[in-house]
């Protein structure tokens, strides 16, 4: 079997994305690694087709919602990454519309390669409308599509375990879009770190991925009698924030609120907000990287989710006295 890039990066003692540097922009990689992933490459016979990995390309980026700042970063770090090789990018916003994203795939097929960015559509769906452009699925798994992952399993069982520790024993996890695969995986984590610790656990129904999201689900997270709210994201978690202060419930001293993705404004709020820090950029540039090497002709293996971890701030705290 033909060695791939990812046994390349194994070999050489690095990651998948300092290796296809290493081929598409050895500029940027010290003479020493560059040296080792070359040396690797040729002990292993990976045979790297060079103008394509370094010709110029035109990617199609597909997003679910410009607007929201988890996406903006991730939109920042694709840019970066491609701008080093001179790679253009269009941008589709489908503005989480069924109809709208499955429109945008098929005007990207039209390009060089695209990056799905948490897509909504079924997996089936997906796979038929790309056809036979180069891809990479960015925040979701498919099975049978190169995807990057950010761990939905680490970083908020950490924050079950945290507030296990404080001494909640009922907390309420508020969903987000119908239909994500995120908030499926960061539920069912919740729900297994919840079964762990003999907590119990109130599903909300699902809510826009926003602050009005949040504000939506502030009523009943409190009708649940929940001590402690884990939200889809940070926005929902501080839309829950405000909608409970209306209520007349104050984060912390009344109810632990944490959020997941850690965007620049949970750490300026006050309370600051407890979340769980994913690793946005890192997977924005990895999937460029990945998207390169598919178009260059290599192999893909599997890639583990890149890791989360939980930030604790000032919006958790020990459950008010009964």
């Amino acid at each position: 079997m033909a060695a791939t890039l990812t046994d390349v990066a194994r070999h050489a003692g690095v990651s998948i994305a300092t290796a296809s540097r290493a081929f598409g922009e050895p500029d940027r990689l010290a003479p020493g690694t560059l040296g080792r992933v070359l040396e690797a490459a040729t002990e292993l016979g990976y045979a790297t087709p060079q103008s394509a990995a370094t010709a110029t390309r035109t990617f199609g980026v597909i997003l679910p919602d410009v607007a929201n700042p988890v996406y903006g970063t991730l939109l920042k770090a694709i840019q970066g990454q491609a701008w080093h090789g001179r790679h253009r990018i269009v941008v589709f916003d489908a503005d989480e519309d069924l109809r709208r994203e499955r429109e945008q795939i098929e005007q990207a097929r039209k390009l060089d390669g695209m990056l799905l960015c948490s897509p909504r559509l079924p997996d089936a769906e997906v796979l038929a409308l790309v056809g036979d452009t180069p891809y990479v699925v960015v925040n979701r798994q498919i099975d049978g599509a190169p995807c990057i992952v950010m761990d939905a399993e680490h970083g908020p069982a950490q924050a079950i375990e945290h507030l296990a520790a404080l001494g909640h024993t009922h907390i309420a996890y508020a969903s987000g879009p119908r239909g994500s695969w995120a908030d499926v995986h960061r539920a069912d984590t919740v729900a297994r770190a919840c079964e762990r610790h003999g907590i119990r656990l109130t599903l909300l129904s699902h809510q826009a991925a926003s602050i009005q999201g949040g504000r939506a689900a502030a009523a009943p997270a409190a009708a649940s009698g929940a001590t402690a709210v884990v939200a889809y994201n940070d926005l929902v978690a501080l839309g829950l924030e405000a909608g409970m202060l209306e209520l007349g419930r104050r984060c912390p001293s009344d109810v632990s609120i944490v959020g997941i993705d850690d965007i620049d404004l949970a750490g300026a709020v006050t309370p600051a907000l407890t979340t769980v820090r994913m690793p946005i950029d890192r997977s924005g540039s990895v999937a460029v990287d990945l998207l390169l090497q598919i178009l260059a002709g290599g192999e893909v293996g599997d890639l583990a989710p890149l890791a989360s971890q939980l930030i604790v701030r000032g919006s958790t705290a020990a459950p008010p006295a009964a």
